[in-house]
C-alpha cells in the first residue's frame, strides 16, 4: 500500500527542463561550447548540474577542475533565477494537484534542481506548506539516476520505500525510484509515453495522479 508521494520537480511540477537548458547554452557559450537541444535531451536531462558539467566535459574531451565547475553551477543558476523570477514556471494543474494530494498523502519532493530554486518557485505559488522536505542537488552522494535521491526522499518520510510511490519524467528518475524500491508514476511531459514504459503506470497529466490511481498501485 502507498502511504507517502515524492514528486520530481523539474518536467513534472515544474515546466522548467527549457529553462534550464536556455541557461546552461547560455553558460557554455561563453566559454566557447554548444549545447544543441537533442544533446539535452537525450544525453543530459536528469543530471543535476554539477554531473552535466562533467558529463558534458567528459564527452567533449575537456575536464574542468573542481573551482571551475562551481564557477559554471553559480552562473548558471544566476541566469536561470532572473528568467524564472519574469516566467509562469509550474504547469497547468500542479497546484491543484499538490493541494489535492496532501489531503490524503505525506508529500516531498526528490529532484536533481537546486534548493533554493525549488523553494523560490513553491514559495511564489504558495505550495511550500504542502511539501514535508525537499532532497535536492548536493543533498546525496549520488544523483539521479543512482538511487540515493529516492532512498533518502523514503527515509524522510519515515517509511519502507515499498510503501512510496515517485512521479517522474524521464527514464533517468524512474531507473532512480524503481532502483531505490519505490513504485513510479511516469508523466508523458517530457518525452513520449513509450520511453516511460518502465514505470508501473504512466498517465499524460497531472490531472490523473489522483488518490485513487495511487492506491490502485
Amino acid at each position: 500500500m502507498v502511504n507517502a508521494v515524492v514528486f520530481d520537480f523539474d518536467g513534472v511540477l515544474a515546466d522548467s527542463e527549457p529553462l534550464h537548458l536556455a541557461a546552461c547554452q547560455d553558460v557554455f557559450a561563453s566559454i566557447g561550447i554548444t549545447l544543441t537541444r537533442d544533446e539535452y535531451y537525450s544525453r543530459y536531462l536528469g543530471f543535476d548540474d554539477r554531473t552535466l558539467i562533467r558529463e558534458l566535459g567528459r564527452d567533449r574531451g575537456w575536464r574542468p577542475e573542481e573551482q571551475e565547475v562551481e564557477s559554471l553551477v553559480a552562473r548558471k543558476a544566476q541566469v536561470f533565477d532572473e528568467v524564472v523570477e519574469r516566467t509562469e514556471v509550474l504547469f497547468p494543474g500542479a497546484v491543484e494537484c499538490v493541494r489535492r494530494l496532501a489531503d490524503d498523502f505525506p508529500l516531498g519532493i526528490a529532484s536533481g534542481a537546486l534548493r533554493h530554486e525549488i523553494e523560490m518557485i513553491l514559495a511564489r505559488a504558495g505550495l511550500d506548506r504542502h511539501i514535508r522536505f525537499i532532497v535536492a542537488s548536493g543533498d546525496t552522494p549520488n544523483s539521479k539516476p543512482a538511487p540515493d535521491p529516492y532512498a533518502r526522499a523514503a527515509q524522510l518520510h519515515g517509511l519502507p520505500p515499498s510503501e512510496c510511490v515517485a512521479i517522474e519524467d524521464s527514464r533517468w528518475g524512474i531507473e532512480s525510484a524503481k532502483t531505490a524500491g519505490l513504485k513510479c508514476v511516469g508523466i508523458a511531459t517530457t518525452y513520449a509515453a513509450p520511453q516511460l514504459s518502465s514505470a508501473d503506470r504512466v498517465i499524460s497529466s497531472l490531472d490523473e495522479f489522483t488518490a485513487d490511481l495511487i492506491r490502485a498501485l
